[in-house]
């Protein structure tokens, strides 16, 4: 009995020390702020803790397509609730809605940076196809648990405020294809509060 006692101590003492340890890859952060608009009226922000030490090219990437500006106007243009939402295609600025989510293969693409974190409510992680380094510049939000796209899919920030905002946009009426009915463009600046 004394031993099984002492057993079941040291796994819960384990699974503490698991649980509770912080993981370093996600200590420092690139800060950004996700305006939502529908029909020219803001409908909300989204604040966003991107981790550079888990997907250095991912994040570089993202920080280089915001200052340039190229987010601003895109549209959130597949939203499932309970799952996700996708945005940052360039077509989305001006092309027909029937070629939203297919990119721009001009685009500039970044290899695969997998890692261990789960797809859990709030997590950002990189659109791509079939090809595991075809990610440019579409990302989605996590809405509710994805796990079944751990490992598969890049990984690279957080939502730390704005979870509302995002029930809104995943709420909103959309077609058959989870197009939201009405363009809900994205504005996205860089945060001042930004580690280094």
């Amino acid at each position: 009995m004394k031993k099984l006692t002492l057993f079941l101590s040291l796994m819960m003492l384990a699974f503490t020390m698991t649980t509770t340890a912080k993981d370093a890859r996600l200590e420092k952060t690139k800060n950004y702020t996700i305006e939502a608009k529908v029909e020219g009226k803001s409908i909300g922000t989204i604040n966003v803790s991107l981790w550079p030490e888990l997907a250095p090219k991912t994040v570089a990437n993202f920080d280089k397509l915001v200052k340039e500006g190229a987010y601003d106007g895109t549209a959130f243009h597949r939203v499932i609730p309970g799952f996700m939402i996708q945005g940052g295609d360039p077509n989305s600025k001006d092309k027909p809605k029937n070629t939203w989510g297919m990119g721009d293969p001009s685009q500039a693409k970044v290899p695969a940076e997998f890692s261990d974190i789960h797809h859990d409510r709030g997590i950002l992680s990189m659109a791509r196809s079939q090809d595991i380094n075809s990610a440019s510049s579409q990302f989605f939000i996590c809405h509710g648990d994805a796990g079944f796209l751990d490992n598969q899919y890049t990984v690279f920030g957080k939502v730390t405020s704005g979870l509302d905002v995002v029930d809104k946009i995943v709420n909103m009426p959309r077609d058959k294809n989870d197009n939201p009915n009405t363009k809900v463009e994205m504005f996205i600046t860089v945060d001042k509060g930004t580690s280094k």
